[in-house]
């Protein structure tokens, strides 16, 4: 794909925002922000920093630091920002073998892996027995499975502990949702 085009279709999770008291932005402004840095179609999903966008950066990572860097100098606001293109979004979708299997997709969880040491990190909970609740690992995705509820749950309260800052999760209500939009519907 040439530099020109960039990756096109994609969507940006950022981390920690407008829960609670802290990280509070308008998804108005943040509409703003991506359309003043160049993204265009730029629609947000729920209040919750989710952004659903077309780009011409180069790759995910590019627009990551990006949306990132700006976050800080424009809004004053730091979030740790991961960035999907459609394919990537898609398998996330498809490895989510736990979708099937949990009927309120509200306490189904999936988080954006980093690679290799993030899922080295989680593989020894596979093993371990935690109830009702469940985890599947994927290359670059991990899905938890709270049917006692996300809160109440002690798999996804480690899984989070684990992964720390690095990373973020949604449940698969808006996962599917920003998926459909992704693709146009």
């Amino acid at each position: 794909m040439g530099a020109s085009q960039g990756f096109g279709r994609g969507v940006a999770l950022l981390r920690g925002i407008n829960v609670g008291r802290a990280k509070r932005i308008a998804m108005v402004e943040l509409r703003a922000l991506f359309a003043e840095l160049g993204f265009t179609d730029v629609h947000t999903v729920l209040n919750s920093g989710n952004v659903v966008f077309t780009s011409r950066a180069r790759d995910a990572a590019g627009a990551a630091a990006l949306i990132e860097a700006a976050l800080v100098e424009r809004l004053g606001v730091a979030s740790r920002v991961t960035v999907l293109d459609a394919a990537a979004l898609a398998t996330l979708v498809d490895h989510n073998q736990l979708a099937a299997v949990c009927e309120d997709h509200a306490r189904l969880l999936a988080f954006t892996l980093a690679g290799a040491p993030q899922r080295a990190l989680l593989a020894p909970l596979a093993a371990r027995d935690w109830g009702e609740d469940r985890l599947h690992l994927a290359d670059k995705s991990a899905y938890v499975a709270c049917p006692g509820g996300v809160l109440d749950s002690k798999l996804a309260m480690t899984v989070t502990r684990l992964l720390g800052e690095s990373t973020t999760s949604r449940n698969w209500n808006t996962i599917l949702k920003l998926h459909a939009l992704c693709n146009g519907g």
